[in-house]
């Protein structure tokens, strides 16, 4: 091997190093009562791809009681009672840089990077996550990426009352599988309004918008959807295209149902080990695979 082949391998196990490091860890999962949630990666090559999830546990990434005080004590009043609500819920993101490469893992690690810097602000301006720090997400990668490197995204809080809202970036929509009727149920296309990916057009309402004018018009704002799981045992599922294009059209989530009845009292870990191993035995994907179990328990 060659000193450049051996810099080049060095720099490149590097690289997969980072990746990995912001990769999250059984031990960033959110704990909250009355919720059981667990997730994985299918990357297509190596060890890391352009997939990516992100969990907020918000009582135990941030300090609230000290946030609370800090609110009240500045007379933000408003502030203080957004971030109590904090205490019951968790915030999910599930992203998927387009293309296959290795390399787009750089992608989702300047997400990862920009998303979780963003809530610290956030928290202290409004006490909750806003929709505004995806629109600046947005335009900062509309004006640092190239538009072949787009992606997709979906983050939505879910509370210990069975309520998820989120809002999506061209991602696939959030599903909900009924313990009761064993089967996906349908949600009306109106809770779940999607923008198009992150990266592809600025954002509308840019206060900057006369500095930099776009040629192709600019994205709408995003907006929030809300689903329910109403009953325990519910389970929310939040995944990648790679998981919805597997096997060919029709297929999906047709072939998923019989997995998720025959699993749906097990974990949310349970269920994506053998949701994993399911994957692992068929055809083998042909795309970055991720998912996100998220369970209302009884």
């Amino acid at each position: 091997m060659s000193a450049f082949q051996g810099e080049f391998a060095g720099e490149l196990q590097n690289f997969e190093e980072i990746a990995r490091f912001l990769s999250p860890s059984p031990g960033a999962i959110p704990q909250l009562k009355g919720l059981d949630i667990h997730g994985f990666s299918l990357p297509l090559r190596r060890g890391i791809g352009g997939d990516h999830i992100l969990y907020v546990d918000f009582n135990q990434r941030f300090d609230l009681d000290e946030r609370i005080q800090d609110a009240e004590r500045d007379g933000r009043q408003k502030v203080a009672r957004k971030l109590r609500r904090n205490r019951n819920r968790a915030g999910i993101l599930v992203a998927d840089v387009s293309g296959h490469r290795m390399t787009d893992a750089l992608i989702a690690a300047m997400l990862h990077q920009a998303f979780l810097l963003g809530c610290y602000y956030e928290l202290e301006m409004f006490g909750e996550i806003t929709t505004k720090i995806f629109e600046h997400i947005n335009e900062r990668f509309y004006r640092t990426s190239s538009i072949n490197k787009y992606f997709t995204m979906v983050y939505g809080e879910i509370s210990t009352r069975g309520r998820f809202r989120f809002l999506s970036a061209g991602h696939p929509p959030p599903m909900v599988f009924s313990r009761e009727y064993d089967r996906f149920m349908p949600v009306d296309e109106n809770r779940k309004v999607s923008s198009i990916p992150v990266g592809m057009l600025p954002s509308g309402g840019d206060p900057d918008e006369r500095r930099h004018p776009s040629m192709h018009g600019r994205k709408k704002l995003y907006e929030v959807n809300e689903i329910d799981l109403l009953s325990g045992g519910d389970i929310l599922l939040l995944y990648t295209d790679g998981l919805s294009e597997r096997g060919g059209e029709g297929c999906f989530p047709d072939e998923l149902q019989p997995l998720l009845a025959a699993h749906k009292d097990r974990t949310a870990k349970e269920i994506c080990e053998r949701l994993r191993e399911s994957l692992l035995e068929g055809t083998p994907p042909q795309d970055d695979v991720s998912v996100v179990v998220v369970k209302y328990l009884p």
